[in-house]
Parts: C-alpha cells; structure tokens; sequence
C-alpha cells in the first residue's frame, strides 16, 4: 500500500502539459493526474470549459509554487463559430434564444465584423463565466435565475483569422460556421467574440467547437492526452526545463548560488520581470525580481536542505 502512495515524481516536480478531452472540468483533469502521479501536490494555472479541448498547464510537486509566476498573458485557440443562432451561454451547451438566417452574409461583411474584434477592444465577458460578482461566480447567479450584468473590460485581440466557410441548411434556415484561429490576451472570451460578431452582423452567433492550442510558451507540443498518460506517467517538463522554458534568465556563480538557497539577495543586472538564476549546468535555482539595487527571490527553487 505505502509503494502506491509513492509518488512518480521527486520533491521539485515540474510541469505536466495536458491536452484536455471535451466533457471534462479542469478539475477534473487534475484529480485524473493526481491518481497517474501518485501525489496530491497538483494545481493548474488557468482554466478550460468543460466543451473546449487542449493545452491545460499543471504544476506538480514544488513547481506548483511557480504556477503564479508564468506568464501565461497571451493565449491561441482553434475554434468554430457559428453565424445565425444565438443561446443563452454563447456557445453550444445552452438553449437557443433565437435564429436567424445567415446564408446571405458575403465574405467581406464577416471579414468586417471580425475587423471590428481585432485589436484592443472592450468585451462583456459571457454571462455564464466564472467571474464572481459579490463573491459568487457569475455562472451560479446566472443559472439560479438572476438577470447577471457584467461590466466590460479591456482584452486584446492581436489574430482572428477565418479560415473556412461552412453554409449548413438546416430546415428552413441557413447557418454559416466559419472555422477560425485566434491570439488573444488572457481574460479574453472566445464565446464572447462569436456572440458579438454574429450580434454585429445582425443574426446572432455562438460557439460550437474550441481547441486551446498555446498558453504563453506552452503548445500542443509540450502536450500530452490523459490516455497517453495513464500508458506513461511522466512530467511534461521538469522545474529545470520550465524554468528555462518560462523565463529569462541569469547565470550565477557558486557562492551566489548559495546566498539564494539561503534567501538572500543578488546585485541587479537590469533584467525586466520574474527571471531564472541557472547555475553553468543549468539548474534552477530561484526565482528573482529586482527592484532598487537588489535583486530578490520571489520563488526559492531549491532552498538550502531541499535533496534533489
């Protein structure tokens, strides 16, 4: 009983990229990986609706502590929308709330419309989201029967390239799914971009497939399905190569090595955000910020007693 409860992976841990089946929760995911690990020291960073699939970031073991330190601000999916129906989440999980026939729309008056969502823009997030009002998320407000209201908030929408038109007969309408690929700030909703380019175009629109491909500097490459998980139970990336992956970096010495296992400070070098100090064999040793004239660990990687 004491081998299973072992886990698969030493103290430090480091990152497992997962590529998340449609139907699942991120929690999900993450009970799913604690019992492939053996270890409970597992946490993600950002979420992923149960109807979207693809790049999910977990930490494991001691890098669970460097989840809030990556910088995951920029993201890009894979998705499907679908011109002509609108519904209440504004994507393909809830009711429909009305349709309207969407044949007629020529190429240049969606390639206007998808115009008008690139950029800088502001974005009501979708109702049904987990952005809590009061200290409750909006989704559960929303499905108790509250009329939720979400203030709009500024994103970036640096892509959103259609890249295949779909005209679907269905009965006595016509839909039009245009297969798209977006580059997006964190925070953005793909849902809400398919809602208000079907609102701008006047027959409403929602989404019916997204496929997260990149989170910051992690892509499908990185990844694996839990199917080929549970075959190979293995780190994507161990806290060494995350650290090198995610971050900048600066050498350091052997005594300045060990003034940070200690918690102590370095001298600056001028180095812009949270970076990585690599020892000459390219270990990872801490994390550091600078501000004045020291440059301080935010994140202690190995700490002084830590065996690795």
């Amino acid at each position: 009983m004491s081998e299973q409860r072992t886990p698969l992976v030493n103290a430090l841990g480091g990152l497992l990229i997962v590529d998340k089946d449609g139907g699942m929760t991120s929690h999900d995911v993450v009970s799913r990986c604690r019992k492939l690990l053996r270890t409970r020291k597992i946490g993600h960073a950002g979420t992923l609706d149960p109807m979207a699939t693809g790049v999910l970031v977990l930490g494991v073991e001691r890098a669970t502590k460097m989840l809030g330190l990556l910088s995951l601000t920029t993201k890009s999916y894979a998705a499907t929308i679908r011109l002509g129906q609108s519904t209440v989440t504004d994507d393909a999980e809830g009711e429909t709330v009305a349709t309207t026939p969407a044949g007629h729309l020529t190429d240049a008056e969606i390639a206007s419309g998808t115009a008008k969502l690139t950029g800088d823009i502001q974005q009501v997030p979708a109702t049904v989201s987990a952005i809590k009002i009061d200290g409750e998320r909006a989704y559960a407000r929303a499905r108790a029967g509250e009329d939720v209201q979400l203030a709009a908030r500024p994103v970036t929408v640096s892509r959103f390239d259609i890249l295949k038109r779909h005209d679907i007969d269905s009965r006595a309408t016509t839909f039009v799914d245009l297969d798209v690929e977006v580059d997006c700030s964190s925070g953005t909703y793909i849902r809400a971009l398919a809602r208000d380019l079907g609102a701008d175009l006047g027959v409403g629109g929602h989404l019916t497939a997204l496929r997260r491909t990149r989170v910051g500097p992690f892509t499908l490459d990185h990844a694996r399905t839990l199917a080929q998980l549970a075959d190979a139970p293995a780190l994507s990336l161990d806290i060494d190569s995350a650290a090198r992956l995610a971050f900048p970096s600066r050498s350091i010495t052997s005594d300045e090595e060990q003034s940070l296992r200690d918690g102590r400070w370095l001298d600056p070098l001028g180095i812009a955000g949270t970076h990585a100090a690599l020892t000459p064999d390219g270990r990872a040793i801490a994390l550091l910020e600078e501000k004045g004239r020291r440059s301080s660990p935010v994140f202690v990687i190995r700490p002084r007693g830590l065996i690795d």
